[in-house]
């Protein structure tokens, strides 16, 4: 990756004079920081008393070793984070006599992010037993494509989204700019490194939140993929029953019949996604179905499923810029009848164990 591939950072993240300023960021970096150091220890010790609880029974039942396996995951996690800012802080003190040099940081960054979050999916295959298979294979070399991409992607289960950009950094070659929901920040190593990174934090400040996705979107370039969850939040049969119920009570009787046959993804909420494929005209869409990770919805489902039963399958398709629709009202038609399509798919694949409705 070289500086010439990377457009002006200077558009990238949130609008000047819009975000929490320098002093709240640097108040809030400190705080989760300390909090992450803070539960390293406590999270060691509880693996430690694990594994001395759960190894009489484990042993004589064969059983899942689930609390050691959740707690071994957890430290692994703290672990990545805590490297990750120390990788991120080291990157910034070896820029400083290039501190103008934004393009080479966020290119920086995008590395720094794709090894963190290779080393927790390896942990995950085995400590969860993951496994993930995408259909049809992602295609190399997409970082020198002609024209950028919106990936539009079913929310549901836990960790679905960092399989996501870990998919698109390590496999397909795109930097993914993102649109995070604000809690996300929490995460230190996340926050520092999303940071340098084109990105956009939902709900936004100042702003609507379809012209800060339309903002990211007018930015992309070549080898860039913005990446958008329609559905606004992780799937779950309550909060399906929920936005069936609030299209119904806005009067939008038609979207809510079709949503009460999508058994398995909520009603997409259109806004973001029209206000980006208007700022990126040229840019192709890219739909992401999968299932494999939806049925843990719920700390008792992560507890019940774990280590998980079936392989994560994730397939895509994707429709050139040419064969978008023209006009808002064509638009959200065309992309409800995507989010079925996506629907369909499920139905074809999910774990019939699982509940999704």
């Amino acid at each position: 990756m070289t500086d010439a591939e990377i457009p002006d950072a200077g558009k990238w993240g949130e609008r000047p004079g819009r975000s929490a300023g320098p002093v709240l960021t640097g108040l809030r970096r400190t705080v989760t920081t300390a909090l992450l150091l803070a539960l390293v220890p406590v999270v060691a010790v509880l693996l430690v008393a694990a594994c001395v609880l759960c190894a009489p029974v484990s042993l004589a039942t064969r059983g899942p070793w689930r609390p050691v396996r959740i707690a071994a995951f957890a430290l692994l996690y703290l672990l990545v984070d805590l490297a990750g800012l120390v990788a991120a802080a080291g990157l910034w003190v070896r820029r400083l006599p290039g501190r103008r040099d934004r393009a080479r940081h966020a290119a920086d960054a995008f590395a720094l992010l794709e090894r963190l979050l290779r080393v927790l999916r390896r942990a995950g295959e085995r400590v969860f037993r993951l496994h993930v298979t995408v259909t049809p294979p992602p295609p190399e070399g997409c970082a020198h494509a002609a024209a950028p991409v919106l990936v539009l992607v079913r929310h549901a289960g836990v960790g679905d989204s960092f399989l996501l950009l870990q998919t698109l950094l390590s496999q397909a070659g795109l930097r993914p700019h993102t649109v995070l929901k604000r809690t996300l920040r929490a995460d230190p190593a996340l926050d520092v490194l999303v940071g340098r990174v084109p990105h956009c934090f939902l709900p936004a400040i100042g702003s609507r939140a379809e012209d800060a996705v339309g903002d990211l979107a007018a930015g992309l370039g070549a080898g860039d993929a913005l990446v958008i969850f329609p559905e606004g939040g992780n799937f779950t049969p309550r909060r399906r029953r929920r936005a069936i119920a609030s299209l119904r009570r806005r009067g939008l009787r038609r979207r809510a019949s079709r949503a009460q046959r999508m058994r398995h993804v909520l009603p997409p909420r259109d806004a973001g996604a029209l206000a980006a494929i208007a700022a990126a005209p040229t840019a192709d869409v890219v739909f992401v179905a999968h299932t494999g990770l939806d049925s843990l919805h719920s700390a008792r489902t992560v507890w019940a499923r774990l280590p998980l039963r079936e392989g994560v399958r994730a397939h895509w398709w994707r429709v050139p810029a040419g064969r978008v629709p023209r006009g808002e009202e064509a638009r959200s038609e065309w992309l409800l009848a995507q989010w079925e399509r996506v629907d369909r798919w499920i139905a074809g694949h999910a774990d019939p164990d699982a509940t999704h409705a």
